[in-house]
């Protein structure tokens, strides 16, 4: 007697019903930045799969679901990344963030020399056995921001003091930003800038901030004033001119990335018509296809097959084009509305540490997200970062992913301990920070003594 054999659909396997319902069931956190998440997942696959044609052509064929594939499993990974880091409890972190700091240093240190060089920048390090390069910069930035939380929250009863509260957070920022500068000063600055403002809302004495931003001030200063001394605006019409300023651009671009730097200055400072670089002139053009309301559709993009990076540093501009005006306001109230929810975790979370730490990583995904997008609609001179979740996947969005399922743990601690109160009662929605928190990070922190 013959059977015939029925087969079973996979989701419909008891087991895999319970993996599927397991995790949607301790996916806890905040349900808005989950779902930012998954929003700004689907920008990105929808750009990159458009934005990679011109790879595709040269690499593949002109087969793009390679990057297509490419891209959805970074994002399967991310979420994965997600979801594990933030069912850990948020304060072992506080007893990583030291030794992950520590081994930071020695990692941009070795990319400083011996990294990988691309356009005259070394940014990247090449593991070895998995083939796979990583940029050393995002991993000291997590590093530095889970350090800068831990002690802020430990220096609370010294923050003002120079000595005891200051140097300690000021120096770790300061060897960063110093190893990340030859290669990458946008992500120096950035970084240094996010850091004050986190150690400003943490109490840091307002003096010793603007002592910084001084110090941080002369670099930025120097370089606006070698590229306003070095330009000649008759150096089209004149030969010699011509000469003098080509002797000048070769002498800065023998001193490294400085040249660079002047010369991107300069660019923004004075180049009109056909002297704007030509990334700039595609993302113009590309902003001007987009028009107001719902650009050229997905995938039709005209500039994807023009604009350098148009799948990475430069993907904004494509997000116009292809969504319109509406759809590149989209994108900046996603990033607002998740610096919104980060920022009432920080007003709810009990703990000090918790609450620094939640809002220092949404800081600087979102300052970085506004910096790539003023990039893209020509607002500030050229820099080489990414926007975070949406520009084409590699170390940059594993580790933003990472920064999110930090806070999201952070979230999902806050929701677990409003759920232990008793009924009537709700959690003090200010995080009393100008006290210390103790080591083990398990005693809250106390109001402030009335006089």
């Amino acid at each position: 007697m013959i059977t015939t054999f029925k087969d079973q659909l996979f989701s419909q396997l008891n087991a895999a019903q319970d993996i599927h319902r397991n995790m949607v069931k301790k996916a806890t956190g905040d349900k808005f930045i989950w779902s930012i998440v998954v929003l700004l997942a689907i920008t990105s696959l929808l750009i990159v799969y458009s934005a990679t044609s011109s790879l595709a052509y040269k690499y593949y064929d002109g087969n793009n679901t390679m990057y297509l594939f490419k891209q959805f499993a970074f994002i399967v990974v991310g979420v994965l990344v997600i979801y594990f880091m933030h069912r850990v409890n948020y304060t072992i972190y506080s007893r990583v963030s030291l030794w992950l700091y520590l081994i930071s240093i020695p990692l941009l240190i070795y990319t400083l020399f011996f990294g990988v060089e691309v356009n005259d920048a070394s940014r990247w390090i090449k593991l070895p056995v998995l083939n796979l390069t990583i940029q050393t910069s995002d991993l000291a930035r997590l590093a530095l921001f889970m350090y800068i939380a831990r002690q802020l929250s430990r220096k609370q009863n010294d923050i003002k003091d120079f000595k005891k509260g200051f140097l300690p957070l000021i120096i770790p920022v300061g060897i960063v930003c110093v190893l990340i500068m030859p290669a990458n000063l946008s992500t120096a600055l950035l970084t240094g800038m996010t850091s004050l403002l986190l150690m400003f809302i943490g109490r840091v004495s307002t003096k010793h901030i603007l002592l910084v931003f001084g110090i941080a001030a002369i670099p930025v200063m120097l370089i606006v004033a070698v590229a306003v001394s070095t330009y000649n605006s008759n150096a089209k019409d004149d030969d010699n001119a011509t000469t003098s300023k080509h002797n000048v651009a070769s002498s800065l671009t023998s001193m490294g990335r400085f040249g660079t730097w002047v010369q991107r200055t300069q660019d923004f400072m004075y180049a009109k018509n056909e002297d704007i670089p030509y990334q700039v002139q595609q993302q113009n053009i590309a902003i001007a296809n987009g028009g107001i309301l719902f650009g050229l559709g997905p995938g039709n993009s005209k500039q994807k097959n023009y604009l350098p990076q148009a799948y990475n540093d430069s993907i904004y501009p494509i997000i116009i084009e292809e969504y319109g005006l509406f759809g590149g306001l989209f994108i900046i109230f996603l990033y607002l509305v998740f610096l919104f929810r980060c920022i009432r975790l920080f007003r709810k979370c009990p703990y000090a540490f918790g609450a620094f730490l939640a809002l220092g990583l949404s800081f600087t995904l979102v300052i970085q997200a506004i910096a790539n997008m003023a990039v893209g609609v020509n607002l500030i001179p050229v820099t080489g970062v990414t926007l975070p979740l949406v520009s084409m996947g590699g170390s940059s969005f594993l580790f933003t992913c990472a920064s999110i399922g930090i806070i999201l743990s952070v979230a999902r601690n806050i929701e677990r301990a409003s759920t232990d109160l008793p009924e009537g009662k709700e959690l003090n929605p200010q995080p009393k920070v100008t006290l210390v928190e103790v080591d083990d990070l398990k005693r809250k922190v106390k109001p402030e003594q009335k006089n």
